[in-house]
Protein backbone atom coordinates (compact mmCIF):
# COMPACT_ATOMS: atom_id res chain seq x y z
CA UNK A 1 0.00 0.00 0.00
CA UNK A 2 2.79 2.41 0.86
CA UNK A 3 4.64 1.66 -2.37
CA UNK A 4 1.48 2.31 -4.38
CA UNK A 5 0.77 5.52 -2.45
CA UNK A 6 4.34 6.74 -2.95
CA UNK A 7 4.23 6.07 -6.68
CA UNK A 8 0.90 7.80 -7.16
CA UNK A 9 1.73 10.78 -4.92
CA UNK A 10 4.97 11.28 -6.86
CA UNK A 11 3.21 10.95 -10.23
CA UNK A 12 0.09 13.01 -9.56
CA UNK A 13 0.61 14.81 -6.26
CA UNK A 14 -0.89 14.13 -2.86
CA UNK A 15 -4.07 16.13 -3.32
CA UNK A 16 -4.83 14.68 -6.77
CA UNK A 17 -4.52 11.06 -5.64
CA UNK A 18 -7.66 9.50 -4.17
CA UNK A 19 -7.35 6.54 -1.82
CA UNK A 20 -9.45 4.51 -4.25
CA UNK A 21 -6.66 4.80 -6.83
CA UNK A 22 -4.09 3.76 -4.21
CA UNK A 23 -6.16 0.71 -3.38
CA UNK A 24 -6.49 -0.13 -7.06
CA UNK A 25 -2.73 0.16 -7.64
CA UNK A 26 -1.97 -1.87 -4.49
CA UNK A 27 -4.61 -4.43 -5.49
CA UNK A 28 -6.33 -4.29 -2.09
CA UNK A 29 -9.84 -3.30 -1.02
CA UNK A 30 -10.20 0.43 -0.30
CA UNK A 31 -11.37 -0.36 3.22
CA UNK A 32 -8.03 -1.98 3.99
CA UNK A 33 -6.25 1.29 3.36
CA UNK A 34 -8.57 3.07 5.79
CA UNK A 35 -8.11 0.27 8.31
CA UNK A 36 -4.34 0.87 8.45
CA UNK A 37 -4.33 4.58 7.67
CA UNK A 38 -7.26 6.53 9.11
CA UNK A 39 -6.51 9.56 6.93
CA UNK A 40 -4.74 9.95 3.62
CA UNK A 41 -2.29 12.23 5.46
CA UNK A 42 -1.25 9.18 7.53
CA UNK A 43 -0.04 7.50 4.33
CA UNK A 44 2.19 10.49 3.62
CA UNK A 45 3.51 10.47 7.19
CA UNK A 46 4.29 6.74 6.93
CA UNK A 47 6.23 7.39 3.70
CA UNK A 48 8.23 10.15 5.41
CA UNK A 49 9.02 7.77 8.27
CA UNK A 50 10.63 5.40 5.76
CA UNK A 51 13.44 7.86 5.03
CA UNK A 52 16.82 6.24 5.58
CA UNK A 53 18.80 7.95 8.32
CA UNK A 54 21.86 5.77 8.64
CA UNK A 55 25.04 7.83 8.65
CA UNK A 56 27.70 7.41 6.02
CA UNK A 57 30.46 5.43 7.65
CA UNK A 58 33.35 7.79 8.27
CA UNK A 59 35.91 5.04 7.81
CA UNK A 60 34.73 4.56 4.22
CA UNK A 61 34.89 8.21 3.24
CA UNK A 62 37.52 9.92 5.39
CA UNK A 63 41.20 10.10 4.52
CA UNK A 64 43.15 12.08 7.10
CA UNK A 65 44.75 15.09 5.42
CA UNK A 66 42.48 14.94 2.35
CA UNK A 67 39.49 17.14 3.14
CA UNK A 68 38.44 17.59 -0.50
CA UNK A 69 38.69 13.89 -1.33
CA UNK A 70 36.84 12.93 1.85
CA UNK A 71 34.03 15.38 1.08
CA UNK A 72 33.78 14.12 -2.50
CA UNK A 73 33.41 10.54 -1.24
CA UNK A 74 30.74 11.65 1.26
CA UNK A 75 28.79 13.48 -1.46
CA UNK A 76 28.94 10.39 -3.69
CA UNK A 77 27.52 8.38 -0.76
CA UNK A 78 24.71 10.93 -0.25
CA UNK A 79 23.96 10.97 -3.99
CA UNK A 80 23.78 7.16 -4.02
CA UNK A 81 21.15 7.26 -1.27
CA UNK A 82 19.12 9.76 -3.23
CA UNK A 83 19.35 7.62 -6.35
CA UNK A 84 18.32 4.52 -4.36
CA UNK A 85 14.84 5.96 -3.87
CA UNK A 86 14.22 8.66 -6.49
CA UNK A 87 10.47 8.27 -6.18
CA UNK A 88 10.47 9.00 -2.46
CA UNK A 89 12.83 11.95 -2.92
CA UNK A 90 10.65 13.35 -5.71
CA UNK A 91 7.57 12.98 -3.53
CA UNK A 92 9.20 14.71 -0.56
CA UNK A 93 10.40 17.72 -2.51
CA UNK A 94 7.07 17.98 -4.29
CA UNK A 95 4.94 17.92 -1.14
CA UNK A 96 7.22 19.94 1.19
CA UNK A 97 5.42 23.21 0.49
CA UNK A 98 1.99 21.95 1.49
CA UNK A 99 2.60 19.37 4.24
CA UNK A 100 4.33 20.23 7.48
CA UNK A 101 5.30 16.60 8.21
CA UNK A 102 7.19 16.44 4.93
CA UNK A 103 8.81 19.83 5.47
CA UNK A 104 9.93 18.80 8.96
CA UNK A 105 11.33 15.52 7.62
CA UNK A 106 13.35 17.40 5.00
CA UNK A 107 14.62 19.84 7.63
CA UNK A 108 15.67 16.94 9.85
CA UNK A 109 17.36 15.27 6.88
CA UNK A 110 19.23 18.54 6.19
CA UNK A 111 20.45 18.81 9.80
CA UNK A 112 21.62 15.21 9.59
CA UNK A 113 23.61 15.96 6.42
CA UNK A 114 25.22 19.01 8.09
CA UNK A 115 26.34 16.81 10.99
CA UNK A 116 27.76 14.18 8.65
CA UNK A 117 29.70 16.80 6.69
CA UNK A 118 31.01 18.39 9.90
CA UNK A 119 32.17 14.99 11.14
CA UNK A 120 33.96 14.19 7.89
CA UNK A 121 35.71 17.58 7.86
CA UNK A 122 36.86 17.21 11.47
CA UNK A 123 38.23 13.72 10.83
CA UNK A 124 39.87 14.64 7.52
CA UNK A 125 41.71 17.72 8.77
CA UNK A 126 45.28 16.96 9.79
CA UNK A 127 45.68 16.82 13.59
CA UNK A 128 46.62 20.11 15.19
CA UNK A 129 46.12 22.01 11.94
CA UNK A 130 44.58 25.45 12.19
CA UNK A 131 41.34 25.27 10.32
CA UNK A 132 38.64 27.62 9.20
CA UNK A 133 35.10 27.70 10.45
CA UNK A 134 34.08 24.03 10.20
CA UNK A 135 30.47 24.73 11.17
CA UNK A 136 30.00 27.28 8.40
CA UNK A 137 31.76 25.07 5.86
CA UNK A 138 29.51 22.13 6.77
CA UNK A 139 26.40 24.28 6.51
CA UNK A 140 27.44 25.71 3.13
CA UNK A 141 28.22 22.33 1.60
CA UNK A 142 24.99 20.86 3.00
CA UNK A 143 23.05 23.69 1.35
CA UNK A 144 24.74 23.00 -1.98
CA UNK A 145 24.00 19.26 -1.72
CA UNK A 146 20.42 19.97 -0.63
CA UNK A 147 19.89 22.34 -3.57
CA UNK A 148 21.36 19.80 -5.95
CA UNK A 149 19.12 17.03 -4.61
CA UNK A 150 16.05 19.24 -4.91
CA UNK A 151 16.79 19.84 -8.60
CA UNK A 152 17.66 16.28 -9.59
CA UNK A 153 13.96 15.45 -9.84
CA UNK A 154 13.79 17.90 -12.73
CA UNK A 155 16.62 16.13 -14.52
CA UNK A 156 19.14 18.83 -13.63
CA UNK A 157 22.69 17.87 -12.72
CA UNK A 158 25.07 20.26 -10.98
CA UNK A 159 28.58 19.62 -12.24
CA UNK A 160 30.04 22.56 -10.32
CA UNK A 161 30.03 20.67 -7.03
CA UNK A 162 33.60 19.46 -7.45
CA UNK A 163 34.85 23.05 -7.68
CA UNK A 164 32.79 24.07 -4.65
CA UNK A 165 34.15 21.19 -2.57
CA UNK A 166 37.70 22.15 -3.59
CA UNK A 167 37.08 25.76 -2.60
CA UNK A 168 35.68 24.79 0.82
CA UNK A 169 38.54 22.36 1.47
CA UNK A 170 41.21 24.94 0.54
CA UNK A 171 39.56 27.54 2.77
CA UNK A 172 39.46 25.14 5.71
CA UNK A 173 43.02 23.94 5.22
CA UNK A 174 44.39 27.48 4.99
CA UNK A 175 42.42 28.71 8.01
CA UNK A 176 40.29 31.16 6.04
CA UNK A 177 37.14 31.94 7.94
CA UNK A 178 38.67 30.89 11.23
CA UNK A 179 36.28 31.93 13.99
CA UNK A 180 37.69 34.94 15.80
CA UNK A 181 37.30 35.68 19.46
CA UNK A 182 35.67 39.01 20.07
CA UNK A 183 37.09 40.98 22.96
CA UNK A 184 34.46 42.25 25.37
CA UNK A 185 33.92 46.01 25.22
Amino acid sequence: MLAAAGELFAEHGFEATPTSRIAERAEVPKGLIHYYFRRKQDLLTALVDRLPEEPALSERVVVRGDVAGSLRRLVRELDARLEASPLLSHLLWREADTHIAVREALQQRFRHVVEQIRGVIELALPPGRISGDVDTAALLLARVVNHRHSLVRHGARDDELDREIGFIARALESGIGKPRKIKPA
